[in-house]
C-alpha cells in the first residue's frame, strides 16, 4: 500500500512512519515548510528518507498541495499533535478531511486520535470534555465526506502512564512514596508507544477494521494501578509507601489549576476512578488490536519498566 502519514516527526508520527517502511509499504511524510529551522525535525525527515520514506512537500497554508499530497496515497495516517484545547489543530485536521474529500482516491483515513474513544465520553467533566467533543467533531465530518476511516483507541501511553506509574507531573517512577486514586484497583490498558504505531499501520490496511473503532488492549497489558506498582516493587526491590486520594479529595484540586491541567485532571479521573477504558465491553463496529494481529509480540509492563532501574 501507499501510506502517507501527517506529523510523522511528532512523537507517536515517527513511530508510525518506522511502522510503516518496516511493514513494507510504500511510505509518504509530509513535509511542511513551516518547520523552517528546526533542524531536529529536519534531520529525522532526511533519516526517514534514507530508510526509503518518500518525503512530500506540502502546507496546510496551500490546500491543493495538500491535495496533490493524498493524490499519490492510498491510505492516510494523521499522527498530529492532539485538538487538546487547540481549536487551530482541529482546524487543520478538518482541512485534511477536506483534501481527502476533493482527492477522491482514500481508501482509508486514520485521524489524529489513539487516546481514549471519545464516542464514550460525552459525559466527561467539563473542561476536558471539549477534547472530546473535537474528536467528535472530526468523526462527524469524515463519516458525512463517505471517507472510509478507522478509529483506532490507543488507550495510555506507556511513556506518560506507566513509566511513571500513573503519577501526574512525572514521567519516572517515584522513590519513596506513591499516590494511589482510589483504592487502586480501577482496571487501566497501559501500551507501549512502538507497539501503538504498528498496531496502528496494521489496522490501517486491513479490510476487517474498515470503518471501525479498533481498540488496543493486550490482554497482559489489562492493569490496576496497583498492579503495575506491584509490578515495579518486584522489579527494584523497593516497597513505596501509598497514599490514597479519595476522588472528591482529587477532583477539588481543579480549583487552583489552569484550564489545560483542570482538563488532565478530569482525564485522570475518568481513568483511574470510573475505568473508562475497561468499563465496557467490545462489541459490534469494533475490534481488538491484540486479537486480530496475534503475531505482534507487545512489550508487557514488566519488561517495559526495566529500563527505568
Amino acid at each position: 500500500m501507499k501510506v502517507l502519514v501527517v506529523g510523522g516527526t511528532g512523537y507517536l508520527g515517527k513511530r508510525i512512519v518506522k511502522a510503516s517502511l518496516l511493514e513494507g509499504h510504500q511510505t509518504y511524510v509530509v513535509q511542511r515548510p513551516e518547520i523552517g529551522l528546526d533542524i531536529e525535525k529536519l534531520q529525522l525527515l532526511l533519516s526517514f528518507k534514507r530508510q526509503g520514506a518518500v518525503l512530500v512537500p506540502a502546507s496546510f497554508s496551500d490546500f491543493q498541495s495538500l491535495v496533490d499530497a493524498v493524490k499519490r496515497v492510498d491510505v492516510v495516517i494523521s499522527a498530529m499533535s492532539g485538538v487538546h484545547f487547540r481549536s487551530h489543530n482541529l482546524l487543520l485536521q478538518l482541512k485534511l478531511v477536506e483534501a481527502i474529500q476533493v482527492a477522491g482516491n482514500v481508501k482509508r483515513f486514520l485521524p489524529s486520535e489513539y487516546g481514549i474513544d471519545p464516542a464514550r465520553m460525552r459525559d466527561a467533566l467539563e473542561p476536558g470534555r471539549e477534547t472530546f467533543d473535537q474528536k467528535m467533531t472530526i468523526r462527524k465530518a469524515i463519516e458525512e465526506a463517505n471517507i472510509p476511516f478507522t478509529y483506532v483507541s490507543a488507550n495510555c501511553f506507556a511513556g506518560y502512564f506507566a513509566g511513571s506509574l500513573s503519577q501526574m507531573q512525572s514521567l519516572v517512577p517515584p522513590t519513596h512514596q506513591v499516590t494511589l486514586y482510589g483504592d487502586g484497583n480501577v482496571k487501566v490498558v497501559y501500551v507501549d508507544e512502538d507497539d501503538i504505531a504498528t498496531y496502528i499501520v496494521k489496522a490501517a490496511t486491513d479490510p476487517r477494521t474498515m470503518n471501525k473503532t479498533v481498540y488496543i488492549r493486550p490482554p497482559d497489558n489489562i492493569l490496576s494501578q496497583r498492579e503495575l506498582i506491584q509490578k515495579w516493587e518486584a522489579l527494584s526491590g523497593k516497597v513505596l509507601e501509598k497514599n490514597r486520594v479519595s476522588a472528591q479529595d482529587f477532583l477539588a484540586r481543579m480549583k487552583d489549576l489552569d484550564i489545560a491541567q483542570q482538563a488532565g485532571v478530569g482525564h485522570f479521573y475518568h481513568l483511574f476512578f470510573e475505568g473508562c477504558l475497561t468499563n465496557f465491553e467490545i462489541g459490534e463496529g469494533e475490534e481488538e488490536a491484540s486479537r486480530l494481529y496475534p503475531e505482534v509480540n507487545y512489550t508487557r509492563m514488566d519488561d517495559y519498566l526495566k529500563i527505568f532501574l
